[in-house]
């Protein structure tokens, strides 16, 4: 098969860089003048062909290229995160001599996972059948703005997890992100590899169960740069402590390093690690002790007031809350701020899980963790927006107080030219003012607050009173905020200060599509409201052309939700009154949803006493329709509308 002349020559460049690289011809001419100077006779006047060549395979050169120029035609499944790295995910038939479009001249880390073991909370489990849906497991990895996914793969006591990882490691800093990390430069680079497990069962439902941060520079100093390790998992809150599995891991660098370090070097470049970042905590901790001991000598009802300087993540350690934002760029995935709020909003909501009674259990979520499970508590949706809005260019806060009857709560607030602004314009009450003075009447649901932060300040609130409708935004006033030292933030929450901290990830795209979906959840739909109203002893009637005509409605309920402008609604109307004969009526019920399940959806409209009236309308001429529209957003996020509408005769 001939090459078009474009391929030929690129071909021919690539083999010409690798020749270049090897020095082919520079071992070519000493093998040259080698072989004239040992073999050629006197009376022979030139080397032949044949002579070289018999000599070049002697020496082991032609083998040597024919290794190097290893041409392969497999293709191999790539999953295609946000982030300008394109990360290859393996299966298990693939192995890293087939791998194709990888850069000789960077440096790989080749993960592997080879199974699991000890996970008991499915040691009952009876074995899927062929076909059957059941519950799985997924590893989700995020190295150095590269995230990654496993196939899905059954819960059991051996989940028989088989995937390979490949992870570049870069440097890209100081000039070097074009060149090859050698030994000494990874050793360097502190960045863990995050792995979180998550469980999805048989209604897409999905649950934390690990988060582990795998410390992957032992294979720095290991022979020929492979080692193999056993990782146990350990579970999430409340059982932090309590052990859910094992996984087998096998590291490999790609391409081989020349040299490996000796694993006391290793041991010790991350005991100092170790060592700076325990000082480095102490010593904010020491000042924040400080800072809270001048803080209720300020007043001292201050300690009745949520201050949160520290908060626990998913695996129980204790973290400064200013650790949890950082300036997120959401690349070409969201395009405005409003975008942004929306894609947070239709994350999922959900309280970490308590065993027995007592209140709601903290647990301030990493962000790959939240992004994985797709929900989360209102402080993990706080902190993502929060980093979004940063990524724009706004001067951004996370909020921590309460909203109605005392229940703690966070939100987000931005300052947008001289405007308090947290999806409600805030306007301050003046308690000095007198009782016939007119007050602005909060519209917001939130009643106090004890601190505002983001990723370089912290600031708590010492006025008189924390209630919201009262308190000045001044945050430069240290009579009303009382600040922490920038310093010492940083010291501890700018990025790279501690290698306790997590890396933030990148945002993926959606792997949504949303028409495909939108039609099959329809249809799901009107199987259900035919079955339903046959089992009433009512026959069903579906108008396609009135379901048509829904689509407006939920295009323009969507653009309100993203931007708070209303659009399209005088064509929606004009639209129904020319699709509704003249003596019928018409009744329409929209409804929203963050999931994509659509007998649960279906459940929750036949509680509502409308739409269960137009589900179940009896009449003349009744037709039914119903119209549903996915929007989809990034990390498979979706917003879903649905609308039900019926029309009939109305009969006096």
């Amino acid at each position: 098969m001939s090459l078009p002349p474009e391929k030929a020559s690129e071909l021919k460049q690539l083999i010409h860089q690798q020749l270049s690289k090897m020095d082919v011809h520079g071992r070519i001419r000493e093998i040259l003048a080698e072989t004239i100077r040992e073999e050629l006779a006197p009376d022979q006047q030139h080397l032949s062909t044949e002579d070289l060549i018999k000599a070049l395979r002697r020496r082991g050169i032609i083998d040597d290229v024919m290794k190097e120029l290893n041409f392969v035609t497999d293709s191999v499944e790539q999953e295609l995160p946000s982030s300008p790295k394109q990360p290859i995910c393996f299966d298990r038939q693939s192995t890293l001599k087939k791998v194709p479009n990888i850069d000789p001249t960077r440096r790989y880390l080749y993960l592997q996972v080879l199974g699991g073991k000890a996970f008991l909370e499915h040691l009952q489990e009876p074995e899927p059948l062929p076909g059957q849906v059941c519950s799985t497991f997924t590893l989700c990895l995020h190295y150095r703005n590269q995230r990654f996914r496993s196939k899905p793969v059954a819960c059991a006591c051996e989940p028989d997890f088989h995937d390979g990882f490949l992870l570049e490691v870069h440097r890209e800093s100081l000039g070097d992100g074009t060149r090859m990390a050698d030994s000494t430069t990874m050793l360097s680079i502190s960045d863990p590899i995050h792995m979180v497990l998550i469980k999805t069962d048989i209604f897409g439902e999905t649950t934390l169960v690990a988060s582990y941060f795998l410390e992957w520079r032992s294979v720095l100093g290991s022979e020929n740069g492979v080692t193999s390790l056993t990782v146990e998992l350990m579970g999430v809150g409340t059982e932090s402590k309590v052990s859910v599995g094992i996984l087998n891991i096998k590291l490999e660098m790609y391409p081989p390093l020349n040299q490996t370090l000796s694993q006391e070097v290793v041991n010790t470049q991350l005991a100092l690690e170790r060592q700076k970042t325990a000082e480095k905590e102490r010593l904010f901790l020491v000042y924040a002790k400080q800072w809270w001991r001048e803080y209720l000598q300020i007043r001292p009802s201050h300690n009745s007031r949520l201050v949160k300087i520290f908060a626990q993540d998913e695996n129980g350690i204790n973290r400064p809350v200013c650790s949890y934002v950082k300036p997120l760029r959401a690349g070409r995935l969201l395009d405005t701020p409003r975008q942004a709020a929306r894609f947070v909003n239709v994350l999922g909501y959900e309280r970490a899980p308590v065993i027995g009674g007592g209140g709601k259990q903290e647990q301030w979520c990493t962000l790959l963790a939240f992004l994985c499970r797709n929900k989360g508590d209102c402080e993990d949706h706080a902190n993502l927006l929060c980093s979004l809005l940063l990524g724009y260019g706004l001067e951004a806060f996370v909020c921590v107080g309460t909203k109605a009857k005392g229940v703690p709560h966070a939100w987000v607030m931005t300052f947008l030219i001289y405007k308090i602004f947290f999806r409600y314009i805030h306007k301050p009450t003046n308690p000095d003012e007198p009782p016939v003075a007119e007050q602005p009447k909060p519209l917001y649901p939130y009643r106090t607050i004890g601190c505002v932060f983001n990723h370089q300040m912290f600031l708590g609130n010492c006025q008189p009173s924390d209630a919201v409708e009262t308190c000045v935004f001044d945050l430069n006033d240290e009579s009303k905020w009382k600040p922490m030292s920038e310093e010492a933030i940083k010291s501890v929450c700018a990025p790279g200060a501690t290698t306790s901290l997590p890396p933030f990830p990148p945002l993926c795209a959606s792997t949504i599509d949303a028409s495909v979906t939108s039609n099959e959840i329809e249809m799901q739909l009107r199987l259900l409201v035919s079955e339903h109203r046959k089992d009433l002893g009512l026959t069903t009637v579906w108008e396609d052309q009135l379901s048509y005509l829904l689509s407006p409605a939920l295009a323009s309920y969507e653009f309100e939700r993203t931007t708070s402008i209303s659009a399209g609604n005088e064509e929606f109307q004009d639209a129904i009154r020319r699709a509704v004969p003249d003596g019928h009526t018409f009744k329409g019920f929209p409804i929203h949803f963050v999931y994509r399940n659509a007998r649960r959806a279906f459940a929750t409209c036949l509680r509502s006493p409308f739409c269960e009236e137009i589900i179940c309308c009896r009449g003349d001429q009744v037709r039914l329709a119903v119209r549903v529209r996915v929007f989809t957003y990034p990390e498979s996020a979706c917003a879903v509308w649905i609308m039900f509408a019926c029309k009939y005769r109305s009969v006096l």
